[in-house]
């Protein structure tokens, strides 16, 4: 390839590189500024935890209560306080239960609404080492909260705890247990009168 051949290429490329630059800003002039790039779409924020109208059916229980039972086959009459209140930011609810005697028993419950499942769950444990889970919901205006357990005898043994008669000051609690689900026997009865 001759020198002039060479010279004759580069002025070929330059000349082409020039059209298309040319041609470029042309059609940037012609379309105008560049299109700024769409605005993000913002999206609602996500629905807080524990918002459901469910998870206040239990705010009847909030507070500080003063307990007391009658005498029962196998238990002594008795008083005591338990202090109910919303924690973890609203999820839960947890209670403070605490008889008076000199010897007292100790409790805690944590209890909370599961969405999924559609139901209240509830942990209960205490100083005398006893762990018991319960499941249930509010029934015709009756907070039932159930569970399957084994009686002293070893058998399959049904007990629920109940929130009955409930009003802003006062509240009956009653626990029970039953073998067939049928016939239920209520074992301790507990009275609530509002402290604050």
């Amino acid at each position: 390839m001759t020198a002039a051949r060479i010279r004759d290429f580069v002025a070929l490329g330059f000349l082409i590189l020039a059209v298309a630059a040319a041609g470029g800003s042309a059609t940037a002039r012609a379309q105008g500024p560049a299109a700024a790039p769409p605005a993000a779409v913002a999206l609602p924020p996500p629905p807080l935890p524990c918002t459901a109208p469910e998870t206040r059916q239990f705010d009847f229980w909030l507070g500080e209560w003063k307990v007391a039972w009658d005498a029962s086959p196998g238990m002594p009459a008795g008083t005591g306080v338990n202090r109910v209140a919303r924690i973890l930011d609203g999820c839960a609810i947890e209670e403070n239960f605490r008889t008076d005697e000199a010897d007292p028993l100790l409790g805690r419950s944590l209890s909370v609404w599961n969405p999924a499942r559609k139901l209240w769950q509830q942990t209960w444990v205490d100083n005398q080492g006893s762990y018991l889970d319960f499941t249930g919901g509010l029934n015709d205006g009756r907070m039932t909260l159930s569970r399957e357990g084994t009686g002293r005898d070893g058998r399959r043994l049904l007990q629920r705890m109940t929130f009955e008669d409930v009003r802003p000051d006062a509240i009956v609690w009653r626990w029970e247990s039953s073998a067939d689900g049928r016939e239920w026997k209520t074992n301790w009865l507990i009275r609530y009168t509002r402290i604050r």
